[in-house]
């Protein structure tokens, strides 16, 4: 098989792109306890594995090259186009950044930034305040950042696949499960009644379809 010029290798990219789409994270999630700090740094790594295999090393591509060179023995594995695995897979033609998925993956990244900066302005003030942040996306939902923060994740996997991030991306679904437990159980203790009639009426990560519809925990 020939290729061109290999699209990897380019570390200054790597560095740049995580740098830029962590520093934004950060301008909204604002950490401050250790829990925050660990949420953070998990998001964090993600981007970072991401992003390496994205311009850096393609591992993933490099396990699925002989599966691949076998079932598309046109595919020039060492191309930029081909780390999008899911256009190979479903067969699409033409440039890949204009697929289907590709265009969904935008939404979902744009939607899930929207809603972290979103979040982010209500519990800014509710902790100035110290009360309960409950408007807002918060009035929807009750742990609308790390809604955001997955949103922000399930746009990536759909533009670029791989393995450490599939890989990770569980893990970082009960990570972030477990955080909202946790932080839950903390607002009880500090609110008592008042967050115990909020989390009866707003759901815990997603949204009732209408308001008429009972709470689900």
């Amino acid at each position: 098989m020939n290729h061109g010029e290999s699209a990897y290798g380019l570390w200054s990219l790597v560095i740049l792109n995580s740098a830029i789409f962590i520093m934004f994270a950060f301008s909204f999630f604002k950490p401050h306890t250790a829990r925050d700090w660990r949420s953070f740094s998990a998001f964090s790594a993600f981007i970072v594995a991401l992003f390496v295999e994205m311009y850096g090393f393609p591992l993933t591509i490099y396990l699925m090259s002989g599966w691949l060179q076998t079932h598309y023995p046109n595919l020039d594995i060492l191309s930029h186009d081909a780390g999008h695995l899911w256009s190979t897979l479903l067969g699409e033609k033409g440039d890949p950044h204009f697929g289907v998925l590709h265009i969904a993956s935008y939404v979902f990244l744009g939607f899930g930034f929207y809603l972290l900066s979103s979040a982010w302005n209500v519990l800014y003030h509710a902790q100035r305040q110290h009360t309960l942040a409950i408007s807002g996306p918060y009035a929807k939902i009750r742990h609308p950042q790390y809604v955001a923060f997955v949103l922000i994740l399930l746009g990536f996997l759909l533009q670029w696949p791989t393995v450490l991030t599939l890989a990770m991306f569980p893990i970082l679904l009960i990570m972030y499960g477990r955080l909202a437990v946790t932080e839950e159980k903390e607002m009880l203790a500090q609110f008592g009644d008042e967050f115990a009639r909020y989390t009866k009426r707003t759901p815990r990560f997603f949204p009732h379809l209408s308001s008429a519809s009972p709470a689900c925990h």
